[in-house]
């Protein structure tokens, strides 16, 4: 046990942080620690750095901080560094456990220090650089780099993916997977949770509650114990309401005062169980249904050449299908949102054609698009939108979106970014369009708010085009994925999560290299034929090979498991089988592993096929 806090209180001022709460840091496990913002998540991190102390607690003696002997515990300061005028070799060597250049401990510290440092995307030459001269982004980067050098035993990150890039955000996953001391972290990145923690601390009513595994396993657990307190909360409340009955009924007959009292000295003693605390984020259980329906087709683009002026970033042929949901993902400057706006018609072609299919009723958002002035309450603007819904149809549909009660009566203009965001999203949602064109939909957005647009977009029947950051967002809505790589566009027909999976496999490959090669059957059949007689001579052939490699994809590992499998059954020695019990038993187990998730897999081929052929099912 690194360090265990035991019935400890914590204040922020006047205010109660956490009262009465357990909190322990057990061997090199990381720590997600999750909440409501303002709830005192950073608070906490200061008070496990010691630069603030639990309230003194008289009826509690056990109440403290304990802790192993000798522990170093390092926090990412909000100043940086105090001064600039050093270069970064020089800020960073004042870490190095070891003075002497010569030593080997040195020269292995250097070798780490080239490794952290470039991880986070800076240049070896980059080290001779002054400080003053990065911007406050790049010098909150290298003061985390100066404390990851330090290898503290407790490792403190508040909102450690700020200011970060996909790829350094990736690196830095890796690297705290491979750290070998604790970590706690404050971050509303869940996908970086997700890859990072393996244990999850939730704020709740004041009390931290100890969740195992990551921030989706979290999820899972809390949703079933909610479901759990829900039920005990329900029938307690119904022993409460038959007890408060019965006394009520006999308190004043003579012959039954004694049943009374006794029965209020039971109710008097009952462990209240607390009501359960849902969550702010709404679930859509139904589906949100276009106005009308659109063409099979949504948006075709041809040899499409964008960008501005005459300058054209990038080349793509392209055709969406109905129904689809893609996400976009790449570098920054890789034309993704120059993409978007020419697929709305905001921006000209520098080269080559895109136009929208038949009965395409298109609804676009861009962070320009949320900058909301209106002086009227978020009810009233809304209601002004769409007149021919009630009072309470409007009230109902901003509950939705989480503008509920008070927070409708809010004026527009005072609503944060996020919050402007996610009322005009609830707006583009109730003029019910067909095909939503979506550029960062949730920037500055709370994990409650992202819960509920993800919700929202996976009940939307809809087709779906959109570009975010959000990796968690991501693998939540986003069926497949076009990606945008070094001045080129290749489309993933699977998922984030099925996309990293390949992309980790085939580690240093050219990935983009091996899509291009497996797709060349349905490109080449699209470049092929003159457009005019594309969709009379060659979409059937067309369609075939874009299924033949999606089931392909989805057939690659049940063909792998199916050769783990024959390779494990090659290893049953009958003789062994009889003559040690436990090596039987330990081969029959890992058998069945193998041929469950073979199943598994199986299925998941199965439910592709039948995705395209529906009339054989």
């Amino acid at each position: 046990m690194l360090l265990q806090i035991q019935d400890g209180t914590l204040s922020a001022g006047t205010q109660v942080v956490l009262s009465h709460f357990d909190f322990e840091i057990r061997g090199n496990e990381k720590i997600a620690v999750v909440g409501k913002n303002g709830c005192g998540k950073t608070t906490l991190l200061r008070l496990l750095a010691g630069e603030l102390s639990l309230d003194r607690d008289d009826k509690s003696a056990s109440a403290g901080i304990r802790t192993t002997r000798r522990l170093t515990i390092g926090l990412l300061s909000q100043q940086a560094f105090s001064d600039v005028s050093e270069t970064v070799e020089e800020e960073l060597l004042k870490t190095c456990p070891c003075p002497d250049k010569w030593d080997r401990e040195q020269f292995t510290w250097e070798q780490e220090y080239d490794r952290i440092f470039t991880g986070f995307g800076f240049q070896k030459e980059d080290k001779k650089k002054k400080l003053s001269q990065f911007s406050g982004g790049e010098q909150t980067k290298i003061a985390m780099i100066r404390l990851l050098l330090t290898q503290p035993d407790i490792l403190l990150l508040d909102e450690p993916t700020n200011h970060l890039d996909v790829e350094t955000v990736e690196w830095l996953e890796s690297y705290l997977k491979q750290y070998s001391h604790a970590a706690v972290i404050v971050s509303h990145d869940r996908f970086f949770l997700d890859r990072t923690a393996d244990t999850i601390y939730e704020f709740d009513h004041q009390k931290l509650v100890r969740y195992a595994g990551n921030y989706s396993s979290y999820k899972k657990q809390r949703a079933k114990n909610l479901v759990i307190q829900e039920k005990a909360y329900r029938q307690q409340q119904e022993e409460i309401q038959r007890l408060e009955e019965l006394i009520e009924r006999f308190k004043h007959k003579p012959k039954k005062a004694a049943f009374a009292r006794s029965r209020k000295k039971i109710l008097e003693r009952m462990p209240k169980i607390e009501k359960p605390s849902v969550g702010e984020a709404h679930l859509f259980t139904g589906a949100l249904d276009p106005e009308i329906r659109s063409a099979k087709w949504v948006l075709e683009a041809e040899h499409l050449k964008i960008g501005y002026e005459n300058k054209a970033l990038l080349e793509l042929s392209l055709r969406i299908r109905r129904g689809q949901k893609i996400g976009i993902i790449g570098p920054n400057g890789a034309g993704k949102s120059t993409f978007l706006k020419t697929a709305a018609g905001l921006l000209p072609p520098v080269d080559g054609t895109c136009s929208l299919g038949l009965n395409v009723l298109l609804g676009y958002f861009d962070q320009q698009t949320a900058s909301l002035t209106s002086d009227l309450s978020v009810a009233n603007h809304f209601h002004q939108l769409f007149p021919a819904l009630t009072e309470k149809e409007v009230r109902q549909t901003l509950g939705a979106f989480l503008f509920s009660g008070k927070h409708a009566s809010q004026k527009v203009s005072t609503l944060s970014g996020g919050e402007k965001s996610r009322l005009v999203l609830a707006e583009l949602l109730q003029s019910r369009p067909n095909f939503l064109v979506l550029d960062e939909p949730t920037n500055h957005m709370d994990i409650p708010a992202k819960e509920t647009l993800e919700s929202a977009f996976r009940a939307y029947t809809g087709t779906l085009l959109f570009v975010s950051h959000d990796r968690y967002f991501i693998r939540q809505v986003a069926e497949s994925l076009l990606i945008f790589d070094e001045q080129s566009v290749f489309y993933y027909p699977f998922g984030y999560e099925h996309y990293l999976e390949r992309k980790e496999k085939e580690s240093g490959q050219d990935m983009s290299a091996c899509i291009r090669a497996e797709e060349q059957a349905l490109i080449s059949g699209l470049q092929s034929v003159p457009l005019p007689e594309r969709h009379r001579l060659r979409e059937p052939d067309t369609e075939r090979a874009y299924e033949d490699w999606q089931l392909r994809l989805a057939l690659e590992p049940v063909e792998a498991l199916q050769a783990e499998l024959e390779q494990h059954w090659n290893t049953y020695d009958e003789y062994l089988s009889w003559s040690d019990p436990e090596a039987a038993l330990a081969w029959t187990c890992q058998e069945e592993a193998l041929r469950l998730k073979y199943t598994e897999y199986c299925l998941t081929w199965y439910e592709k096929w039948e995705e395209f052929h529906p009339q054989s099912s």
